[in-house]
């Protein structure tokens, strides 16, 4: 079944990841709430202990803390990966080869971000709860924490495929992150804000995290036009993300470099790193094994495909004799 294949295939894409991610357990902790406790420091005792807003403004800035979470442990770290394994690495480009769905790829390479924010939002949820116990935590909690490290992880694959430096990526960080880090309702309701200025923060989908978090947690009635509009975001970097890989618009331009392509339909498309061993073989005819009846090897630069999308790598991998 087409569901159960595309959860099979994205914990296969997400698995290298993921293993990075445990092997750098204590690393991935610490870069995700050494953050969001400085905040809850500085504001929440620092500034609102000053001001004589006390306990009430601690438990005020707990949920929006655990928005801006989701927001800090996903985006740059998924950008920056999915930017470094495509532009150095190529092992993005390498992966897209493999035989499976596209929607894989784009939920498999968000998980990181999804995971990371998990573990780092349990952790401060626990905090919280022990600084202020009116901060409730609820299974809608932990709904939300997925929603919006899930979204905010696909801003991060948006981004990570489509810039060609980093300083593009710490531009964007610069003039988007960080204005919602400290806009979007995490350390003071929003509506304080001029009308202009709050009508632009509400087109934010920070805004609407902090809100749902916020009403979740301290008992509130829960904004329905915020999950409006947090699935809204959702979809359409769901599909923008799905659209740039299944169009080929997400390509490194290094695979260029390399003058073996792929007949696909009436379409010849670039092949990056994983075709490089065809480039000295030069055979006709060769024993593809249990793929030849989609594949075909006409020379040493051509490879004609007979059936479904997706099964280029099979090409390789299917090789009767070694590749060198």
């Amino acid at each position: 079944m087409y569901v159960t294949d595309v959860i099979d295939e994205s914990y296969r894409v997400a698995w290298a990841d993921l293993c990075f991610m445990k092997e750098n357990i204590l690393e991935t902790l610490l870069t995700s709430l050494v953050g969001p406790l400085l905040y809850l420091l500085a504001f929440g005792y620092g500034i609102g202990g000053s001001m004589g807003g006390g306990q009430a403004y601690v438990v005020f800035i707990i949920p929006g803390i655990i928005a801006l979470n989701t927001l800090s442990s996903t985006f740059s770290t998924v950008s920056m990966r999915v930017f470094v394994q495509k532009r150095f690495y190529f092992s993005f480009d390498e992966m897209l080869l493999c035989p499976i769905h596209v929607s894989s790829v784009v939920i498999g390479k968000s998980l990181y971000g999804v995971v990371r924010a998990l573990i780092s939002c349990s952790i401060l949820l626990i905090v919280g709860k022990l600084i202020a116990p009116e901060v409730a935590i609820t299974p809608w909690i932990f709904v939300i924490i997925l929603a919006s490290s899930f979204t905010f992880s696909l801003m991060g694959l948006l981004v990570g495929m489509k810039v060609k430096k980093t300083n593009s990526i710490s531009l964007i960080s610069g003039t988007l992150i960080v204005p919602m880090t400290f806009l979007c309702g995490t350390l003071f309701d929003v509506s304080a804000l001029p009308s202009l200025a709050g009508a632009a923060v509400y087109a934010l989908p920070l805004t609407h995290v902090s809100a749902l978090t916020r009403a979740v947690s301290l008992g509130g009635e829960v904004p329905l036009d915020s999950v409006a509009i947090l699935v809204a975001y959702m979809a359409v970097f769901f599909f923008v993300c799905w659209y740039l890989i299944k169009t080929n618009r997400c390509r490194s331009r290094r695979s260029d470099l390399y003058p073996h392509a792929v007949l696909i339909g009436e379409r010849l498309q670039h092949v990056p790193y994983a075709f490089r061993p065809f480039r000295k073989r030069h055979a006709r005819g060769l024993d593809v094994g249990p793929v030849e009846d989609r594949f075909h090897v006409v020379d040493g630069e051509h490879v004609h495909r007979g059936a479904e999308e997706h099964h280029i790598v099979a090409v390789v991998v299917a090789l009767e004799e070694p590749v060198q």
